[in-house]
């Protein structure tokens, strides 16, 4: 059965971090708490002062104000600044009838046709009004439909959705 989506707003999700993710963090006029911090396989990361915190579907400006409220205790006023050094914690994968299958960083808002034109497009006798979205949520895997010839002609627009990190774009 497919299931057809509505798309999210990229201004309205911001990117989320994932594990896997390396975090610049900075306090100002704090030398001690500056520096790189990897995001655990569990979805944590262990901060000065602030202890461990489990980050993974925060946006940066919500770890942001976490870190800040933490810190509070310790340092008045703090400004806490956080970047997203290296985001390999986000993937997404196409395979099937693309000139180049595999898998994607997901560094910024992407969607399908986006990650088909990453991919290199699709081959010939790629079946294009059959591609599928395969996504993951609540432990439970669903199929997205996605009509190719309809986005290409400007019509059900809908279907082009953002992608989430581990959505895999099957073209047959």
């Amino acid at each position: 059965m497919l299931v057809v989506a509505t798309p999210i707003c990229a201004e309205e999700s911001g990117y989320q971090i994932q594990p896997g993710d390396v975090l610049t963090v900075s306090v100002w006029k704090e030398q001690e708490l500056q520096g790189e911090v990897l995001v655990r396989p569990d979805g944590g990361l262990s901060f000065a002062l602030a202890g461990d915190i489990a980050v993974e579907g925060k946006t940066v400006t919500e770890l942001q104000d976490l870190l800040t409220e933490r810190l509070r205790k310790y340092i008045p006023d703090p400004v806490v600044t956080i970047t997203v050094k290296v985001a390999s914690g986000s993937r997404i994968y196409v395979l099937g009838k693309v000139n180049h299958p595999g898998e994607y960083s997901l560094y910024r808002p992407l969607d399908v046709m986006q990650a088909l034109s990453l991919a290199g497009g699709t081959t010939p006798f790629a079946a294009v009004n059959d591609i599928a979205i395969l996504r993951r949520e609540g432990g439970k895997q669903k199929a997205i439909g996605f009509r190719y010839g309809d986005v290409e002609k400007g019509r059900a627009l809908e279907q082009n959705l953002l992608l989430k990190s581990g959505d895999t774009v099957v073209v047959p």
